[in-house]
């Protein structure tokens, strides 16, 4: 094994071969020492520096420890050993929500519990709009729209996926007036064809059970395109237009296009399209009766209550917001969400109708049944 050479030896062994015909002082010999070590140390640097190129263009020319060619560099063949160590860097993948230095829970949690304590820790609304790339008086750049996006969602809500044909007609069969029609038309076309045959008995009993089923089909039909009209109604009618201030301009947008950190421009009459805190404005009152139920308007201001909840309207004033939450992290998203998950359960109004037509069709039952028997 041949032992690793440093600059300072191979001085001394230059510096012994160029004293063997020589007589020389304690002092020159210092000296001629030191000029032959420092002579050597800038050569092997000079060499290094002419290497790197050729390192970067062909790493193999050096050992890493393992079994690797002999060296292609004629200056490296003469040298010891150089080894490489092997360099890993491990990055950490940042959390997707915390691309733009806030998690998004936080700017949810802000809004919905009008937390004034965390907003002041984050230097308030200048200090989120830092956070968040938001030029407070030019908007967002709009170049990383689809970024936003993607850590934040979107400013629309996920509505239920409308029912099909098949469930209206099973909901129409639910009917008891048309299964107790079913039940006696089946009957009675059994009975007549037991009576008459079947190449005559079916004709008058078999134009009840038409005439049921055609009432089942135009009943589901109408219901289903009730629904798909309904649906593109709602639709047209949600996509209203919002004035943003993005690039320094202010511009007109799709309500469902407003992204996380952009500028939104409100005046009387609009209704907030997405939580987020007031930056600047006049006399700003809000109506919070669709999310509280309380006729009374808000004050809101920069100072004691800056947050400005999605679903609820501009009933005076006019502001600027910045926008933390859209779509269903809004305080509107969840809450239109609960009532998809409750969808089930009647309002008072239904309650009382479902039972009053209950009990005409039993009224109406017991009157037939009653027609039935005296004939």
């Amino acid at each position: 094994m041949v032992a690793e050479i440093q600059p300072h030896d191979i001085g001394n062994m230059l510096y012994n071969i160029s004293t063997t015909t020589l007589t020389l002082t304690k002092a020159k010999k210092r000296w001629r020492r030191a000029f032959f070590t420092i002579k050597f140390s800038n050569t092997f640097a000079k060499n290094i520096i002419q290497l790197i190129p050729q390192l970067v263009a062909d790493p193999g020319i050096l050992s890493t420890g393992g079994s690797r060619e002999p060296p292609k560099h004629p200056w490296i063949r003469h040298c010891p050993q150089l080894v490489v160590p092997e360099v890993r860097i491990d990055v950490e993948q940042v959390s997707d929500h915390q691309s733009h230095g806030i998690d998004q829970s936080q700017l949810i949690n802000i809004v919905h519990n009008k937390d004034i304590e965390t907003l002041r820790r984050f230097d308030g609304v200048k200090g989120l709009a830092k956070t968040l790339h938001t030029h407070l008086d030019n908007g967002i750049n709009g170049q990383d729209l689809d970024e936003r996006k993607t850590v934040f969602g979107t400013n629309s809500y996920e509505n239920p996926p409308l029912k099909g044909l098949l469930y209206f007609v099973a909901k129409a069969l639910k009917d008891v007036t048309i299964l107790v029609l079913l039940v006696c038309a089946v009957l009675s076309l059994g009975f007549g064809i037991k009576e008459d045959g079947i190449k005559d008995g079916w004709y008058e009993d078999g134009g009840i059970l038409l005439a049921v089923s055609i009432v089942i089909v135009v009943s589901a039909v109408g219901n289903f395109r009730q629904e798909k009209q309904f649906d593109s109604l709602s639709k047209i009618s949600n996509n209203i237009k919002i004035d943003v201030v993005r690039e320094g301009r202010r511009q007109k947008i799709s309500v469902f296009d407003i992204v996380v950190g952009d500028i939104v421009v409100l005046n009387i009459g609009d209704q907030i399209p997405a939580d987020g805190l007031f930056i600047d404005g006049h006399s700003l009152l809000v109506d919070e009766s669709s999310m509280t139920g309380e006729s009374d308007q808000i004050d809101v201001n920069a100072v004691t209550n800056p947050f400005l909840i999605s679903g609820t309207k501009v009933a005076d004033g006019h502001c600027r917001m910045l926008v933390l939450s859209v779509g269903m992290n809004t305080a509107w998203g969840k809450m239109m969400s609960s009532i998809q998950d409750d969808n089930n359960e009647q309002t008072p109004l239904q309650s009382r109708v479902n039972k009053l037509t209950f009990s005409i069709r039993k009224v109406g039952l017991a009157v037939a049944f009653l027609v039935l028997v005296v004939s």
